[in-house]
């Protein structure tokens, strides 16, 4: 969704005004093109993706990128006056924070299940 919103912000800019704006990297090898970078420009790739085959452990692993990616959001709105991108970034970080709350919720029930004796 970020990347879309990037997108519609930009999808009318000339190419003196990327390049005026410090996107001229970005439009000599992507045109306007959606690709997914981190805000230096490092390219996304899976070894973001953080598993180690427990499930609570992965679990806090989920809930720190929500954390993390809310904290991208409220950035993002703090940097921005457009009222519309705002909102749209709201939404984006409130899902986040629901997010963490389910993956938090996940925890607390794997640990009941963990603790609880298991007769067979």
């Amino acid at each position: 969704m970020i990347a879309t919103m990037v997108y519609k912000l930009t999808k009318d800019a000339t190419p003196e005004q990327l390049i005026e704006n410090g996107l001229g990297d970005h439009y000599a090898n992507h045109d306007k093109a959606l690709f997914y970078q981190n805000a230096s420009g490092v390219p996304w790739t899976a070894t973001y993706i953080q598993a180690k085959g427990d499930p609570i452990a992965d679990l806090y692993e989920d809930i720190a990128a929500e954390e993390k990616a809310r904290a991208t959001y409220q950035w993002l709105i703090d940097m921005t006056d457009d009222v519309d991108l705002q909102d749209g970034l709201k939404f984006l970080r409130e899902r986040e924070v629901i997010h963490s709350l389910r993956f938090r919720e996940a925890v607390e029930i794997l640990k009941e299940e963990r603790d609880r004796k298991k007769f067979f």
